[in-house]
């Protein structure tokens, strides 16, 4: 049975959804996953390419797509798309991420894995 293996997000340092906000509740559901956190800044030519790939393959793509967006990452290989900021204020995307640590989706995926 696949398990989770590593969450990444794509982000921007000088994006206010993605730092502090998705910086501190990425670190929060990797912690309760039990996995790695993977941070690729779309300004950094190194990371930029495996950001717009993941982006373009499995979340919200657009020429000039939002950010942050948030991937699951699985150990049989899929990529699970679970989040895309919001243009809209900052607390929009702070909802989002209330939203998914609550989801029961997480809380069935939490269960599955530990035991």
């Amino acid at each position: 049975m696949a398990e989770p293996k590593r969450l990444t997000i794509v982000l921007a340092p000088w994006c206010p959804h993605c730092e502090p906000l998705s910086v501190t509740e990425g670190n929060r559901l990797a912690r309760r996953l039990k996995i790695p956190l993977r941070l690729l800044d779309i300004d950094h030519a190194a990371q930029e390419k495996e950001a717009d790939r993941l982006v373009r393959r499995y979340g919200d793509s657009a020429p000039d797509y939002l950010i942050p967006q948030v991937f699951l990452e699985w150990s049989d290989g899929r990529v699970q798309h679970l989040l895309t900021g919001f243009s809209e204020e900052v607390p929009r995307t702070a909802r989002a991420w209330a939203d998914l640590l609550r989801s029961a989706w997480l809380r069935t995926l939490i269960r599955g894995a530990s035991g």
